[in-house]
């Protein structure tokens, strides 16, 4: 099992757009979550995934992690058991400096919401800013996309910037 160490941020712009080297459509949802663990399945493109996360240490910002491809169509089976329904967005990957950000732009019941990712190697590692970073929300669980199936963006009482 991998450690997985990530900063997540609310996006400003659609200027990600425009800097993305490659898209993708993403379905998924939960099988379980309890007690901060989940069991997550996905399609994205045409590969299936099962993912385990453990729970969130160091105020959201890392937390162990296994996955393991499996083929897509037992994926989009597996979407079926889901509870709560089903989370539909698309990650865009952004090459900034020596990282990768993963924006995610949700659609259906989270339509608006925009959020960044990246993956660092340890806690204190810095990174260059890409010019559409904005509001840091690590360890925010109202981001978390397992809440975000229960409690979606569009019920929320904010402005589209997260404040």
């Amino acid at each position: 099992m991998a450690l997985e160490i990530e900063r997540k941020f609310l996006v400003t712009d659609d200027s990600y757009k425009a800097m993305a080297f490659r898209c993708d459509r993403i379905a998924q949802g939960y099988l379980c979550r309890e007690g901060g663990n989940s069991t997550r399945v996905r399609v994205r493109g045409d590969k299936g995934y099962l993912t385990i996360k453990g729970p969130s240490m160091d105020g959201g910002l890392s937390r162990f992690e296994w996955e393991k491809e499996i083929p897509e169509s037992e994926a989009w089976e597996l979407l079926k058991l889901c509870h709560g329904g089903i989370i539909d967005k698309t990650r865009h990957l952004v090459k900034c400096g020596n990282h990768t950000f993963e924006v995610d732009e949700f659609h259906g019941d989270n339509d608006g919401l925009v959020v960044a990712e990246v993956e660092l190697e340890n806690a204190d590692e810095t990174f260059e800013r890409p010019p559409f970073l904005g509001k840091e929300i690590t360890g925010d669980a109202k981001y978390y996309n397992s809440r975000l199936i229960h409690f979606p963006y569009k019920c929320w009482q904010i402005n589209k910037y997260g404040d």
